[in-house]
């Protein structure tokens, strides 16, 4: 495990003073900076509608761990389009049932000191579970799975390391499997519900650490060969980069200093692979939490948008929940819900401060999500809708995704918009 001596100076202010400077520093972007977001502005748009079991995705890899191999496809999606999300940057095999690795996460205090990692949250925290959108991975096995487990190490609210647990239903010996990650480390955008990735090789590091101190591992932990895009993968917005602290950016192996264009995220395209041979016991429990986020930030129309600079002032509360339940059998299952009703006002982005250049208008917001694992398979589902009111119609963006191991898979994307507002141009 590596050892930055930046980490060390992060401390709880300077985490809180990154929210805080954020707002202030965050200056309004002008047209060059800003792209089009992709939309109709008319009409009921034609349904993407996936049913069946849908395609394999092209550039699958094999990885070679404990004697065996795993064929998988090395990124997590969206939906079944092949289109990648996040890196896949770990891989559990042997006793890797996600409940139990869950288990395993949950069990350890958050003292990572020997590791190098300070004694200051979000890095002496513990686990739990996380809320986030569903995504989708795919490997022989049950072919396109979900990911029904997730955890957190930190808080929705500021900044967490963020773990999503794909079960591939690949079999390793008489009773054991295969399990494939992603783990990264985001930040909330001030305002908003919305995360910011902003590293993968400190999250995947972390991750491991644990793993080792779980007492778990038949081995040390090992890396497969480059199984995804590299040097970096996707990338930070200069706006939300340039609010980030210098300590933060050191962290994450990011260049110094503010940004102009977006700065990409580094990645070395490697997974680490822990080969686990304990088993935690996986106990029955029912956990629900519940909080609110104060929505209050300048946004791209998120559908429906009409162009560059189309873009308005969101502001209201959402409200979040989550319930996990786990039964006498280890069978785990959650169900999981963001809802509220915005207030947004469109703006004119080319003034400082953007000045309100429409009449506001109601955004309903409602996303449901329900899920289950156990020892004969898996199935999540996620439903979300987003709805506002016109004078010409609601507009309205509709999404259900629908993943079994043992059922239906299905996707479903529906975006009605209205043509009131005529397009703009730049």
């Amino acid at each position: 495990m590596r050892t930055s001596s930046a980490i060390l100076v992060i401390t709880v202010s300077l985490m809180m003073a990154f929210f805080g400077a954020w707002s202030c520093s965050r200056e309004n972007p002008t047209s060059s900076e800003l792209s089009p977001v992709a939309g109709t502005t008319h009409s009921l748009g034609v349904p993407e509608i996936i049913r069946g079991e849908p395609e394999p995705p092209s550039g699958q890899v094999e990885i070679s761990g404990a004697g065996a191999t795993l064929n998988v496809w090395p990124y997590t999606g969206t939906n079944f389009a092949g289109a990648p999300q996040d890196p896949i940057n770990l891989v559990f095999v042997g006793q890797a049932d996600p409940a139990k690795i869950r288990a395993a996460l949950l069990s350890l205090d958050g003292d990572r000191t020997s590791f190098g990692f300070p004694p200051v949250p979000p890095f002496n925290g513990t686990w739990s579970d996380a809320l986030g959108n569903v995504q989708t991975s795919y490997s022989e096995g049950d072919g396109w799975v979900g990911n029904v487990i997730q955890l957190q190490l930190g808080s929705y609210e500021t900044v967490r390391f963020h773990l999503r647990l794909f079960a591939t239903g690949k079999p390793f010996g008489s009773n054991g499997g295969w399990t494939v990650a992603n783990a990264h480390f985001d930040v909330q955008i001030p305002g908003t519900a919305d995360h910011q990735v902003i590293c993968w090789e400190l999250a995947e590091a972390i991750v491991a650490a644990d793993l080792v101190r779980s007492g778990l591992l038949g081995a040390p932990p090992s890396a497969t060969g480059i199984i995804n895009q590299e040097p970096y993968f996707r990338d930070i917005p200069a706006v939300l980069y340039n609010g980030l602290p210098e300590e933060l950016k050191a962290v994450c192996d990011l260049p110094p200093g503010p940004a102009t264009d977006a700065v990409p995220l580094p990645n070395n395209g490697v997974a680490t692979l822990l080969y686990v041979v304990g088993e935690t016991s996986v106990e029955p429990e029912v956990k629900t939490e519940t909080f609110t986020v104060q929505f209050g930030q300048v946004i791209p129309r998120p559908f429906c948008n009409r162009g560059p600079l189309d873009f308005v002032f969101v502001q209201g509360p959402l409200n979040l929940s989550k319930t996990v339940r786990i039964g006498e059998t280890g069978r785990y299952q959650y169900e999981s819900s963001i809802s509220g009703h915005l207030i947004a006002t469109p703006v004119d982005v080319t003034q400082s401060p953007p000045a309100p250049n429409g009449e506001p208008f109601r955004a309903i917001i409602s996303d449901e999500q329900r899920g289950f694992i156990d020892a004969h398979g898996a199935r999540v589902t996620f439903d979300s809708k987003r709805i506002a009111p016109q004078d010409g119609g609601a507009e309205k963006l509709l999404v259900d995704l629908k993943v079994s191991t043992r059922g239906e898979k299905s996707y479903r994307s529906i975006t009605q918009c209205v043509a009131s507002v005529p397009p703009q141009s730049e």
